[in-house]
């Protein structure tokens, strides 16, 4: 895969931008992506993007080459059957009101296609990525898309990135309230505006996010649900369940690929649990 950060006049709302080839063979025909406080830009040049709801889930839906990713405290289910080069953009909080001009909280837990939000010029970038073979063009072809579509947005409001440094600390979202002057209302309508989360659900992903070095780390249960904050371990299984929809030990044994991307090598037998 080819990263690289993106041009000085896109960083207040890019984080990077990246191309990759396809892989040979999958691990798996399925993979659980697991939750992200991000948001990102991806365009398939070969297999659109197709999704299940659940491992019970035999057909699913395709979705699109070109999807804007918004933030979500919960798992998807991908198809990885057939791989697909990829051209990609890793986005800021508060850059969705800069490229989509819309909020955050509109593309939250959804795949968007890329045509619903620049029309045709999602198509005809697609062609011009597909038509060009060198990575390092084809992030240049999408810097330019970025910047053609780049708008003034409003900076992020200095107590939204008070809040967002605070919650990665730990301190509690009504203490972060009423540091920040707002109302609680406020507070949380601004930081969805911004982020595509609530305060408190931005708090449960980076938390889980840490629980997940801890464990490619091999540190033992027990220590990684003191470490990443939570009560204890009982408190640790549910909500590691509830946001990957697998358990850490599960998690442990699979084959892992970014961190985020769970091989299902046993989704037969997931999808027979599910419907029993």
């Amino acid at each position: 895969m080819s990263l690289r950060r993106p041009h000085p006049a896109l960083r207040p709302y890019v984080e990077a931008v990246w191309a990759s080839a396809a892989s040979a063979q999958p691990i798996a025909p399925r993979e659980h992506v697991l939750p992200c406080n991000g948001m990102h830009l991806a365009i398939r040049l070969d297999a659109p993007l197709h999704l299940y709801r659940d491992p019970g889930d035999w057909r699913g839906e395709t979705v699109s080459n070109a999807v804007v990713a918004g933030a979500r405290a919960g798992f998807y289910i991908k198809d990885t059957t057939q791989p697909s080069r990829s051209v990609g953009v890793i986005l800021r909080p508060g850059a969705t009101q800069a490229l989509f001009g819309c909020d955050a909280d509109e593309l939250s837990a959804t795949h968007t296609p890329l045509d619903a939000l620049w029309g045709t010029a999602a198509g005809r970038l697609h062609d011009a990525l597909l038509e060009c073979d060198d990575e390092s063009h084809q992030l240049e072809l999408m810097q330019s898309a970025l910047f053609a579509r780049l708008r003034p947005a409003r900076a992020m409001h200095p107590a939204i990135a008070q809040t967002m440094q605070g919650l990665g600390l730990g301190v509690p979202v009504a203490s972060l309230a009423q540091a920040s002057g707002m109302s609680h209302r406020h507070l949380l309508a601004r930081f969805r505006a911004t982020t595509g989360l609530s305060p408190k659900a931005y708090a449960r992903v980076l938390r889980f996010r840490h629980a997940l070095k801890l464990l490619a780390r091999g540190q033992a249960l027990a220590d990684i649900a003191i470490d990443a904050g939570y009560s204890d371990q009982a408190h640790f299984n549910r909500e590691f369940r509830e946001l990957s929809g697998m358990t850490p030990r599960t998690y442990r044994r699979s084959q892992v690929r970014g961190e985020a991307h769970v091989a299902m090598v046993n989704f037969l037998q997931d999808a027979g649990a599910a419907q029993a």
